[in-house]
């Protein structure tokens, strides 16, 4: 399970420092992809190929099955660690969550995410005000 929030710059070559608390848990290798909410979405393999499992079942006859799987799969990448721990990032990833220093890289569950810190932080202060209306809706009993 990925839990917690760090942050590091990412290099003008899109290399990033992945926390060492994560790198573990990833792998040798993994998969980075276009995640929702502009920001970007980093799998274990084995976490990975349950998803694209679970796409292959879906009717590609289907519009937004077909747009989903060319949204979330065109972008994923195979990436592993170089010796510094870092993790390089292809730019039209870069580009999509506007990634051009400072990063939030922040673990949610089965997966990790990568934010450009404008983008995080965007997001905090829009949602920060309707967390306990959104805990309320999900944990309903």
């Amino acid at each position: 399970m990925f839990i917690g929030e760090y942050h590091h710059n990412i290099d003008e070559k899109g290399r990033l420092i992945m926390p060492s608390k994560f790198r573990n848990d990833l792998g040798e290798s993994f998969v980075i992809t276009r995640g929702i909410d502009t920001c970007l979405f980093v799998y274990p393999l084995e976490t990975w190929n349950q998803i694209t499992s679970k796409l292959n079942e879906l009717s590609f006859t289907k519009k937004d099955v077909r747009s989903f799987q060319r949204f979330f799969l065109s972008g994923a990448t195979i990436c592993e660690f170089d010796k510094q721990g870092r993790i390089n990032i292809t730019s039209p990833l870069t580009n999509y969550a506007s990634l051009n220093k400072e990063c939030v890289i922040i673990g949610v569950n089965d997966r990790i995410e990568i934010w450009s810190r404008d983008n995080f932080d965007s997001f905090l202060n829009d949602n920060f005000d309707n967390i306990s209306d959104i805990a309320e809706n999900l944990f309903e009993v």
